[in-house]
């Protein structure tokens, strides 16, 4: 996941309350920093839900297995209950994770991963050494900050050791807060520390502290007691939130400490534990413990529950719980802040930021040309929908959010390949005006961690498309202005493709003719495949201007490698590139010609055309559309043109027709027709094949809205055709990346947003 510094600058659009302070993120994603947001938290920041860090040293170093998962679950669950959504940081083989999948939780928890407990210290070799990390307060502090997640909840907070004035032994979890302004929620400070010393640290840092209950009394861990106080109280997590924001709107960088006290009930158990805490510290002091730094603090947590027969263990869940639910009900307060704040002349809306990127990113292997847009979505009520019929407004909801066709399926391909760890290869190359939406685009993009620096400026507004939709989701009608993208020309696109030297380009049909031509003809003079997403049937055709000046240029390869229409598209493509008389081109017949498609392939096609569309619905029908409306036939006569088309068909599934050159080095070469497992192979002259492949639908579920699910299947398809260029020469790969394909559609489908923020779990 890449970023320019350009998207590190970008200034805020609209008021502060739809921000979060991304520029360190960015700068950190720029340099290909070793993180993964975890796609529901990336979903959160995005829409300024409320987060909560969670850290992995008490998963790790603090409970045993499998106390441990069922404590770390457990906090998940309570953060979630108040509205929060939940951020549990740890490294997972030397790459920094912000929120765990189930399977990487379970690594950490697993005491034979031997995962390092690590600290500020011990960040970088933990990542260069490729290790698994439990993260202690510092290090989740740098992480939460880094995200800008603004709320932090733990257990016990580090501080100054007893005897800390003679050894200097001093937790680094003081000075982070110096420099991370996130609200840490903890129980306190550990009661083997010393507490007086460490509030009076905490008071040389500037570091606020403040006591959350009903008195000033600083708690200890355990005990609601420490017999020290803290300079400020609060007793609401609204008052908590409004600390928070206060420093941030004065750019205060430091954190603060909101102490909360374990709850009455355990107060008694408190007493008898802080005995034992006195004596395990005692006993550390005698035989050496106390000097051995980071390692001493899981000892004496340890001794304390031997010398408490696991009764501290018991306080100890409670005191996370305790703080875990305390931040979820901050962190919700304070996006509510955010949520609330009223738009200000005080906030003014800087120009267009500058989009040219000022540092040398890698080159992307894959450019996405077309519309990048603005989406506002009215959706109708249930009861409402009979009055968007006559005439009326009707009472729905209207969202905001980043649309059009090209950014669209770069977001499905960046979130993909992002997913798999890989360097971010894919680059929006898209116009914007020097206007708010295209402020907006270029803040919002960065955001998502999308590189920025493909955006081109214009004079024109930037695109913006306002649907509206029934109640169901499906789409009514609405208005498109997108003329800055048909006013696109093809040199500022070409000059991105010298610079970056892609293997995929990709085309939305919103581009003009022309500038499809020229930018084509450049990609087929210099070897790069050419994609075109023809985006609707009236947009369709204009990849053939393109294919008509290439005809001659190309011999063994159609001019476009891939091509995805639906069926209606694919009908308008054919009849369109007939009647700018393409078919009776002589390439045209040269193809057709080698093909030798004869009895055999027929047969084939009607065996294939009697079987169910969906092996396990038997309602979506079978696929008598392939002979019936002539769907096999208008794709075999734009194989000259397109050398792989991969026709959507709804519900119908997905199919794809392909000519394979050269196909005794293909694995295709071992394989014969078999329509009962869903494709037809037919061998023609000049050892090239032709495949046609059927793959069934998947269960769609509850849909949502159907504006972005066609290109999250594009995106995905790009991505994996990226990661295994050889995909349509291997039966098996070629079926696991149209499953990922058609995987991704549905989850957008089953989205509200235009690209699933889930398309990262494919």
């Amino acid at each position: 996941m890449l970023l320019s510094t350009a998207a590190k600058r970008a200034p805020s659009l609209i008021p502060p309350r739809a921000t979060r302070p991304l520029s360190t993120l960015s700068t950190a994603l720029q340099r290909d920093a070793p993180l993964d947001l975890h796609p529901e938290v990336q979903e959160a920041l995005a829409t300024n839900k409320p987060v909560v860090a969670l850290e992995t040293a008490v998963v790790t170093h603090g409970f045993p297995y499998p106390d441990n998962i069922k404590l770390a679950t457990s906090l998940e669950t309570i953060v979630r209950s108040t509205g929060a959504v939940p951020a549990t940081v740890g490294v997972i083989r030397g790459r920094i994770k912000i929120g765990l999948h189930e399977k990487e939780l379970a690594r950490l928890a697993d005491k034979d991963t031997h995962a390092a407990k690590v600290s500020r210290r011990d960040i970088a070799p933990a990542i260069s050494l490729k290790a698994d990390g439990g993260t202690t307060c510092s290090a989740t502090l740098i992480f939460a900050a880094l995200a800008g997640i603004k709320v932090f909840a733990t257990g016990g907070l580090g501080g100054v050791h007893r005897g800390g004035e003679n050894t200097m032994d001093v937790s680094a979890d003081l000075n982070e807060l110096t420099r991370c302004p996130v609200g840490l929620v903890s129980a306190g400070v550990k009661s083997i520390l010393d507490i007086g010393r460490t509030l009076e640290y905490l008071e040389t840092l500037g570091v606020p502290v403040i006591t959350y209950g009903t008195t000033r009394e600083f708690p200890a861990f355990f005990s609601r007691r420490s017999g020290f106080n803290a300079p400020w109280n609060i007793n609401d997590p609204v008052t908590a939130a409004r600390i928070l924001h206060t420093q941030w709107q004065l750019g205060l960088n430091n954190g603060a400490l909101i102490a909360v006290p374990i709850s009455p009930e355990f107060e008694e158990a408190g007493m008898f534990i802080q005995k034992a805490v006195d004596q395990a510290v005692a006993e550390s002091e005698a035989n050496g413990v106390s000097r051995l730094g980071k390692e001493a603090t899981p000892w004496l947590l340890a001794r304390v529950g031997e010398l408490t027969q696991g009764a501290s263990r018991e306080s100890n869940v409670a005191l996370l719980q305790n703080t875990a639910l305390v931040g979820g009900h901050i962190a919700v307060e304070y996006q509510k802040l955010l949520a609330d704040l009223p738009a200000s002349p005080h906030y003014a809306i800087p120009s267009t930021p500058n989009v040219e990127t000022e540092v040398s990113l890698p080159p992307a292997d894959l450019l996405v040309v077309g519309s990048a847009a603005v989406d506002i979505t009215a959706k109708a009520k249930a009861e409402s929908d009979k009055s968007l019929a006559v005439h009326s407004t009707a009472p729905g909801s209207v969202s905001l959010s980043l649309g059009g066709v090209a950014r669209n399926i770069a977001e499905a391909s960046h979130r993909l390949i992002s997913a798999r760890s890989r360097p971010s290869s894919c680059m929006l190359v898209s116009p914007i005006g020097d206007d708010a939406f295209g402020r907006l685009l270029v803040e919002e993009t960065a955001q998502l961690g999308m590189r920025v620096d493909g955006f081109i400026k214009s004079d024109r507004r930037t695109a913006v498309c306002n649907m509206v939709l029934d109640s169901d989701g499906g789409l009514i009608g609405g208005i498109a202005d997108m003329d800055i993208t048909a006013a696109l020309d093809g040199h500022s696109i070409i000059s991105h493709i010298d610079t970056q030297k892609p293997r995929i380009v990709a085309m939305d049909g919103n581009l003009s003719p022309e500038t499809i031509k020229n930018v084509a003809g450049h990609c087929i003079r210099n070897s790069i495949k050419v994609f075109f997403e023809p985006t609707s049937v009236i947009k369709s055709t204009v990849i053939f201007p393109a294919i008509a000046a290439s005809l001659d240029v190309v011999s063994d390869q159609a001019p476009i490698a891939f091509t995805s229409p639906n069926i209606l598209e694919l009908a308008r493509m054919l009849s369109s590139a007939e009647a700018l008389d393409l078919t009776s081109h002589p390439a045209w017949w040269r193809v057709v010609d080698s093909l030798s498609l004869g009895p055999a392939f027929r047969m084939d096609l009607e065996r294939l055309a009697g079987m169910n569309a969906s092996e396990e619905d038997s309602s979506k029908g079978t696929l008598a559309f392939l002979v019936d409306e002539g769907i096999a036939q208008m794709a075999i006569k734009l194989l000259p043109f397109f050398q792989h088309l991969v026709i959507k068909c709804g519900q119908a599934g997905v199919v794809l027709v392909m000519r394979i050159p050269e196909v005794q080095t293909s694995q295709w070469a071992a394989k014969h027709s078999q329509p009962a497992q869903r494709y037809i192979i037919a061998r023609g002259k000049s050892n090239e094949a032709v495949i046609l492949c059927h793959f069934p639908p998947h269960r769609i579920g509850k849909l949502v809205n159907v504006t972005g699910a066609g290109d999250s299947f594009v995106g995905v398809l790009l991505a994996n055709l990226l990661q295994f260029p050889d995909a349509c020469h291997n039966p098996a790969k070629l079926s696991d990346v149209i499953f990922a394909a058609q995987s991704a559609a549905i989850l957008t489908l089953q989205s509200p947003h235009a690209v699933s923020p889930m398309l990262s779990s494919i």
